[in-house]
């Protein structure tokens, strides 16, 4: 048990990072709606998700430069800019609702009334400012973080297995219906897309030059991917249980806007109790999610650009800086401004559409350059699973612009409310 724990590293930061607000809300309304359905979907996300990882974990082993600077090298520096730009994008605008999934948590906990508006925003800069004040004043940023990514995923599991616990021993308080209604696709495909997370996969490979595995500890490599994925899709799987066992079939869903409503929506069903166990993994997930993301697109970027790929380098701490103020200032607008980032968050949902499919690419692409190919010990069906997973981000791309853009066009013609309109990106936020 032992060395199964120390050979945990990597990819559990990237499991943090995928587990955050998205994820917990997107499973929430898929077990509500179409209950066990969603289980062999989160199986099959999370096998592809798996794959993705292998591979970038056989690459940051086996690549002489990190990836993106082997993208320059091997393609040219406008395509390594354009991965890094995406994803810092990505991350510096959905960091805002990592920012207001934190209060959201906290809501249960400490009472609206409590939290003003003005309470709220403080908060939220004095948790920056703390976050920045550690990432510079750490001896060694890799190894704090990894232990602590170990400590928010245990909250998690333990949170959310005795949260499914608690309502698997209550029977239900009503009779359940056959009339789901309509199918909320939106939620499925963030459901997917949360799970297989192709930029948190491209952030592996970094992960693993931190870390200082070489391709002799490839297979150490493998034994953290399987494991730390797995838990990602078990988590994933237990709040899907838990909303199937509370909301299916309920003749009167609940409104479940927010990952802190969830709570509060839970307490008849749950008690006040395990309410708060309840609400301390949806911090953990906020957390996890809060730091580790910004982490991807300051380290990135500023490996796109040629300013170093290690955080003892500096430059992925200024643009992860960069990052989390970024997101702190959208999430204060927001908060003292209802409605105000809202085109914001619908141009980082494009991005995400446009960045899936191009992330993959790259990934695949590396994975098959000959030399890499050998040195990397990638098998052929390893290539052929991650190619799989490139058209899946393709298709899920697809599917997302012919469910977005409707939308959009109501947005923009001032059609949809600001709680719907945050509800039309929410889900794909990880």
């Amino acid at each position: 048990m032992k060395r199964i724990l120390t050979s945990i590293g990597p990819a559990i930061i990237i499991a943090a990072v995928v587990l955050g607000p998205g994820s917990i809300m997107t499973s929430t309304r898929v077990g509500a709606q179409l209950g066990l359905v969603g289980i062999p979907i989160i199986a099959v996300a999370t096998a592809l998700m798996m794959a993705m990882v292998l591979m970038a974990t056989r690459l940051g082993a086996a690549c002489e430069h990190s990836l993106c600077t082997e993208l320059s090298h091997r393609l040219s520096r406008p395509v390594a800019v354009s991965i890094g730009v995406i994803l810092f994008l990505l991350v510096a605008i959905f960091q805002s609702s990592n920012n207001i999934a934190v209060i959201s948590g906290m809501e249960p906990l400490a009472g609206t009334e409590v939290l003003t508006t003005s309470v709220r925003i403080g908060l939220l800069g004095l948790l920056n400012l703390v976050i920045v004040g550690v990432l510079y004043l750490l001896p060694n940023v890799y190894s704090s973080i990894e232990r602590l990514m170990k400590l928010l995923i245990g909250i998690m599991v333990l949170a959310f297995v005795t949260n499914l616990a608690v309502v698997m021993s209550q029977p239900r308080a009503y009779e359940p219906i056959a009339d789901a209604g309509a199918i909320d696709w939106l939620a499925m495909l963030g459901m997917i897309g949360t799970t297989f997370s192709v930029p948190g996969a491209f952030y592996q490979a970094y992960l693993i030059r931190e870390k200082g595995w070489s391709v002799d500890e490839v297979r150490r490599g493998t034994l953290d991917s399987v494991l730390s994925i797995s838990i990602l899709g078990g988590i994933t799987c237990v709040i899907l249980l838990t909303a199937w066992r509370v909301f299916h079939g309920h003749p009167q869903m609940p409104e479940m806007k927010s990952v802190g409503q969830l709570a509060i929506v839970l307490e008849p069903t749950i008690g006040r109790g395990a309410q708060f166990v309840f609400a301390g993994g949806i911090l953990a997930g906020a957390f996890s999610s809060f730091l580790a993301n910004a982490l991807i697109g300051g380290t990135v970027l500023s490996d796109a650009v040629g300013l170093g790929s290690q955080l003892e380098d500096r430059w992925p701490l200024h643009l992860t800086t960069l990052a989390l103020f970024a997101g702190f200032g959208i999430a204060a607008v927001s908060l003292s401004r209802e409605g105000s980032t809202v085109h914001l968050i619908t141009f980082a949902q494009a991005l995400t559409v446009v960045g899936g499919p191009a992330i993959a690419a790259a990934i695949v692409y590396l994975g098959t350059r000959p030399d890499l190919y050998q040195r990397g010990h990638i098998s052929g069906r390893l290539i052929s699973v991650t190619t799989l997973g490139f058209v899946v981000a393709c298709v899920l791309a697809a599917l997302t612009v012919n469910k977005i853009l409707p939308k959009i066009g109501r947005l923009l013609s001032a059609e949809l409310t600001v709680s719907d309109s945050l509800n039309v990106v929410q889900p794909m936020s990880d």
